[in-house]
């Protein structure tokens, strides 16, 4: 099954080495040159993966990737860059990217992070994926890991698939508290080690679309001085009010 990817990148060699790659993975890609295409054939367009370099003509790749979130595309993106400050990595996670590598790169290895986030994305289109349980619920709140879909009060919640993946473990793990660190390593990974502010502000931007006060929340709960649970009261209701 062909998937269809999106590379906004300015460097034509760079865009066709890429794309040449993602063919050889059954993606057929579409290029854009500059900012703004990239961020109208993003809105315009259904993708299964969004490659987005940061250093772009008449818009930056930062300003792209928070463009698209605010339309509530959650499409992965995964963010190249000829520089390798901390703060650009930082900002990029933060505003919604689910990956970053700095150039040069393994363009192998990109390609495993493609396939990666694809399957990740869209598990249900994958061939030979079963997952071992596909539906978590407490109380109005539904998430659905075969159909990557999440559901509060039966509408539909528009989550990337950072905030899918963060939401899907601590539905799996009730009233498990997960210190920022396991947060950062189970669901970016080991290389993103250092950078647990970035799981704060993913908390931050999931509570302010699953909770009814993201000041008081009644799903994910601040473990003072550790990190992050769920609240596993809910969800021994739900299991009650279904027996």
């Amino acid at each position: 099954m062909y998937k269809k990817a999106l590379v906004i990148e300015d460097d034509p060699d760079i865009a066709r080495l890429v794309a040449v790659n993602l063919r050889d993975i059954n993606c057929i890609t579409d290029i854009a040159s500059t900012g703004i295409e990239g961020l109208y054939r993003a809105t315009k367009h259904p993708y299964d993966i969004i490659i987005l370099d940061i250093m772009l003509p008449s818009m930056d790749g930062i300003e792209v990737c928070q463009r698209i979130r605010q339309e509530k595309i959650v499409t992965p993106i995964i963010m190249l860059t000829s520089k390798a400050e901390e703060i650009d990595k930082v900002l990029a996670l933060n505003l919604g990217a689910d990956d970053y590598m700095t150039k040069p790169f393994s363009v192998r290895e990109l390609m495993a992070r493609v396939k990666a986030r694809i399957r990740r994305f869209s598990p249900d289109k994958e061939p030979g994926f079963f997952p071992e349980t596909s539906k978590y619920e407490s109380g109005a709140l539904v998430l659905d890991s075969l159909r990557h879909k999440v559901t509060l009060h039966k509408e539909p919640v528009e989550l990337t698939a950072k905030e899918f993946d963060l939401l899907k473990l601590f539905m799996q793990h009730p009233g498990k508290t997960f210190t920022r660190e396991e947060l950062l390593s189970s669901v970016w990974g080991y290389s993103y080690h250092g950078y647990e502010h970035t799981v704060n502000s993913h908390i931050n931007r999931l509570r302010l679309k699953i909770e009814k006060n993201p000041a008081n929340p009644a799903y994910i709960l601040t473990v003072w001085g550790v990190g992050y649970k769920f609240n596993d009261e809910l969800s021994q209701e739900t299991k009650q009010s279904a027996t």
